[in-house]
């Protein structure tokens, strides 16, 4: 079954690079679907899996292995809650040597029980993990049983880490998703209006800054999948009218199969910086017009805009002089290797470089139509390399995750973090304001004058 689903999720029409192989070459799969030793340092399917559900607030998330499992990367994520908040608890059976020899499924059982009693959540999530995965526990089994016994959907996720990499982990979610929680219920009421985000996760409640748009426009956001979400939203995703993928690397699949089952079209869009914003916007409008809304919607969306714009550029304005020219080295992945771009050259400044670790061949040609076609396109950098760049001063700012900021702090070179672990909320026209005035005190701060002059000591020896 897992090898199934992992050629299943590799088998995609929205992929570019699958649609040029051929009917052999797609039936074997990616060759990229499994992993290195070592490689899982980076994220491993599991790790990818419960990334993309565990924003959905009001469900337990049950890792089924030995607690090491638990404490992954997750907390760092600083994914925001409107609600509940149990989504914050960490659950897992602990499993032991001595259920390696015996087997897991009676403590599952047992674990699901009391959560099931004592919190009584909207729906359980089991995270399936490498040592049940070896030893043959029958996880779905017991699901189902617990399914029925308490009447409550508990929903095995079975994304082991040996299977591949995060991003796997991620396509492997919105299979479980769309086979065991989207289409399973109806919402109170549905209006012309009703789209999803695909692949949002409220990083620092992001989405928030963008839901007040929506609410001056009419529009109401069904499904956000999965930041901030209900189990009850996410059930009900099939009746929106429209889908908006904002991570296409992680969740394109899932969208693709959305528009083949419930003829719900979809297109993939950003909102990192003003111009992007817009775009997302009129894209919106345009596709709820095409299925049904009223055509006035175009037009106050053109409103809405102009008065953001106008409001966002005045705010900018300020800091624009300080940082026009400014040289970015950008080290991130995904839909921010070129949103981000876009965002930074709207204000005048030069990315000399961005990373496409994550990043679709569609980010990339998104990125080339940005940068040109000799853009500085990178996987990953050698730490020893990345030093070299900065301490050389190609760069006035590195802004990438957390795992790099060292090698920029020793180079005495302004780090600002654009990744998952951020605190600062840099979407739509607020956002964008935020990013630039973070970007304008990292680059300006006075300390950075401070540590590139010679230590006292040296110079006092110099003048002896």
């Amino acid at each position: 079954m897992l090898k199934q689903r992992i050629a299943e999720a590799f088998n995609e029409p929205g992929c570019a690079t699958n649609r040029t192989k051929s009917d052999s070459e797609r039936k074997r799969g990616c060759a990229s679907a499994g992993l290195a030793p070592g490689a899982a340092a980076g994220g491993c399917a599991f790790d990818g899996a419960k990334i993309a559900l565990q924003p959905i607030t009001d469900a337990a998330h049950l890792v089924h292995g030995p607690i090491a499992c638990e404490g992954n990367s997750w907390d760092s994520r600083h994914t925001a809650s409107s609600g509940s908040r149990l989504y914050r608890t960490s659950f897992t059976t602990d499993l032991s040597e001595l259920d390696v020899i015996h087997g897991g499924e009676k403590r599952l059982f047992r674990a699901i029980r009391e959560i099931a009693e004592r919190y009584r959540p909207a729906a359980i999530f089991v995270y399936v993990t490498c040592v049940p995965s070896l030893i043959g526990d029958d996880v779905e089994a017991v699901c189902e049983a617990a399914t029925t016994r308490f009447d409550l959907p508990v929903i095995p996720v079975n994304a082991p880490g040996f299977a591949g990499s995060k991003n796997l982990g991620n396509k492997l979610a919105g299979q479980v998703l769309l086979d065991r929680v989207v289409g399973t219920r109806e919402p109170e009421r549905t209006t012309p209006y009703d789209f999803n985000i695909i692949g949002e996760y409220n990083v620092a409640g992001e989405m928030w800054q963008v839901l007040p748009l929506f609410d001056r426009l009419g529009i109401r956001l069904l499904a956000p999948i999965t930041g901030d979400a209900r189990f009850h939203e996410v059930a009900c995703a099939h009746r929106a009218r429209v889908n908006m993928v904002v991570c296409s690397q992680a969740m394109v699949s899932f969208a693709r199969a959305m528009q083949d089952r419930y003829a719900i079209p979809y297109f993939e869009g950003s909102f990192y910086g003003i111009s992007d914003t817009s775009a997302a916007l009129r894209e919106i409008a345009r596709l709820l017009v095409e299925r049904g809304a009223p055509a006035d919607l175009l037009s106050r969306t053109e409103t809405l805009i102009a008065s953001e714009e106008s409001e966002a550029w005045r705010r900018i304005a300020p800091y624009r002089e300080r940082l026009q020219g400014k040289r970015v080295l950008l080290y991130t992945g995904g839909v921010k290797s070129w949103s981000v771009v876009s965002a930074l050259q709207e204000i005048g400044m030069t990315v000399i470089g961005t990373s496409v670790r994550k990043s679709t061949d569609d980010d990339k040609r998104r990125i080339k139509d940005l940068m040109g076609e000799d853009a500085a396109l990178f996987g990953q950098i050698p730490a020893k390399d990345l030093h070299r760049m900065l301490s050389g001063g190609e760069a006035d700012i590195l802004m990438s995750g957390g795992r790099t900021q060292f090698v920029a702090l020793k180079t005495r070179t302004p780090w600002l973090d654009i990744n998952q672990e951020r605190h600062h909320p840099y979407a739509g026209y607020e956002g964008m304001v935020a990013l630039v005035h973070q970007i304008d005190a990292t680059i300006n701060h006075p300390v950075w004058r401070q540590v590139r002059l010679p230590a006292p000591w040296d110079s006092a020896g110099a003048g002896r």
